[in-house]
């Protein structure tokens, strides 16, 4: 087979996400968006200097700000609609399927989401892997630690989407020789690599936090976009939870040590949310309570919320077509039944609109958590923490369900709400669901629902019922299963390299 015939065989995110290369190989001499030169014995200069480490350094946070769209927009409808939380918002055949349960692998939400995520580690593994070799005295070895530890951060982060989406997936840590006809056999691999098995996922994950909490920034207080190590810490009590490395011990370990680094509920839930008096801006940035945040500053936009309601900022902009993600009536009925009042009205806005998928246009509800264009997207923040917390002291050998009951009181206390009864905190299966229940609440429209339903096992018994007394939802195609716990690897990828194996079921 001819190199140009192997090589159009890839699918552009696999390539993307392993490497950059030419056809017309020729040793470069120059400086280009691949290398910045070569030495005199022919190896690649992939960053020449200080400056060029910052620079993508740079790149990498700018991921968080301006490629929102499959770790956040996309995860959304994922986590929510494909949950109890919403219905999909739009009529569309590829956001249709995650309320109905009729997802294949030919989804193109599914598909960009692959090919960007290897964008996302190809970009973290040029620097991991390449800063060592930068001959540049200024670059101080502290400096060094610090910048390759904010770069296996952003990995792991893009790892625990993947693998909580996927499972099995090629866990890519190095960077693709370039390809010639000379060393095809030698880096065909390296192009069309194995698929790891989810545990071997997870402990690439558990590797890449380890090392860089040692070396990452501490918390700011007054810049909440960084990838320091309270967001290490953070995933680190996040993968702890996961069946793969379940260690409860360790998830209360990372959790305090959050907790440690300065980290609390703010007394107004709507600080989280909220715009200021003139809607020219958010409410509060860099709060007490969020561990990692991307800002969009005046000027800078977050294109977002065209994708959920309506931009506060400019009322009608981009508001003649039908929303993702609509909130779900199960949803509005739990803040109902529950008399959460605090949440609800920073969960979900009514407005008119000209169209009426789900409901009434002259009363239509919209997700509210990311309203304008200056909104900041919150990635982590402390109070999903803290009821991790509460979830192992629940779910360890040896349950605390009073220091548990605590938390949760704690974070309902903020709402507005009364502690948990006796007759709740005294019964571990109770405490199960006034946990999850109090996720729901607290959490609704932060990507975090569909993964707590599979984390505990919750998908068939919450999902396969809720079609029946949720009168707005479109009919279910297939019932969830054990199958369902897992997401449909893209058809476009299995193609390209008949190493990569479909998930059960689909």
């Amino acid at each position: 087979m001819k190199l140009r015939t192997i090589f159009c065989g890839l699918t552009s995110g696999l390539l993307l996400g392993i490497s950059s290369c030419s056809l017309d190989y020729e040793p470069l001499d120059t400086y280009s968006d691949v290398t910045e030169g070569i030495t005199d014995n022919g190896t690649k200069i992939v960053f020449k200097d200080k400056a060029a480490v910052e620079s993508h350094l740079t790149t990498l946070y700018n991921q968080m700000r301006d490629r929102q769209e499959h770790w956040y927009v996309d995860l959304l409808l994922i986590a929510d609609s494909h949950s109890d939380n919403a219905y999909a918002g739009t009529t569309g055949a590829e956001v249709v399927p995650f309320e109905n349960n009729s997802i294949e692998g030919s989804n193109s939400v599914l598909e960009r989401d692959w090919n960007r995520y290897l964008e996302d580690i190809a970009r973290a593994n040029k620097l991991i892997c390449n800063i060592d070799l930068v001959k540049d005295n200024s670059l101080t070895a502290d400096e060094r630690a610090q910048y390759k530890a904010e770069a296996e951060i952003f990995r792991a982060m893009i790892m625990f989407d993947m693998v909580r989406l996927w499972g099995d997936f090629p866990v890519i840590t190095t960077v693709a020789d370039d390809i010639t006809s000379d060393n095809i056999e030698d880096v065909y691999s390296q192009y069309f690599p194995e698929q790891n098995t989810e545990l071997e996922a997870y402990q690439q994950i558990e590797k890449d936090l380890l090392d860089a909490v040692k070396y990452a920034p501490d918390n700011t207080l007054s810049n909440k976009t960084l990838f320091t190590k309270s967001v290490a810490r953070t995933l680190l009590a996040k993968i702890y939870a996961e069946k793969p490395l379940r260690d409860y011990t360790k998830v209360i370990q990372y959790c305090d040590e959050v907790k440690a680094d300065g980290f609390d509920l703010v007394e107004d839930f709507s600080d989280l949310f909220g715009m200021n008096d003139a809607n020219t801006d958010a409410k509060v940035r860099n709060t007490k309570e969020a561990i990692l945040e991307a800002q969009f500053t005046p000027g800078a936009g977050n294109w977002c919320s065209w994708m959920f309601g309506r931009d506060l900022v400019n009322w009608n902009t981009n508001f003649t077509w039908a929303k993702w993600v609509t909130p779900s009536r199960d949803l509005i009925n739990a803040f109902k039944k529950e008399g959460d009042e605090v949440r609800f009205k920073e969960s979900v806005v009514y407005y008119d609109c000209s169209w009426s998928n789900y409901y009434p246009s002259d009363n239509y509800p919209f997700m509210y958590k990311c309203r304008s264009a200056n909104s900041s997207i919150i990635k982590y923040r402390y109070a999903d923490v803290l009821l991790l917390k509460a979830e192992a002291l629940i779910m360890q050998d040896t349950p605390d369900l009073e220091a548990a009951a605590g938390i949760i009181d704690e974070i309902r206390k903020r709402a507005g709400l009364g502690k948990l009864p006796s007759s709740i905190r005294e019964n571990k299966n109770s405490m199960i669901d006034a946990l999850l229940k109090e996720r729901r609440l607290e959490l609704a429209f932060e990507g975090q629902r569909w993964f707590d339903l599979v984390r505990l096992d919750k998908v068939e018994e919450v999902m396969n019922a809720v079609y029946a007394k949720d009168s707005g939802r479109k009919a279910q195609v297939y019932a969830f299963d054990k199958n369902s716990y897992r997401l449909p690897i893209p058809q476009s990828v299995i193609d390209a390299n008949d190493k990569i194996q479909q998930n059960p079921g689909y």
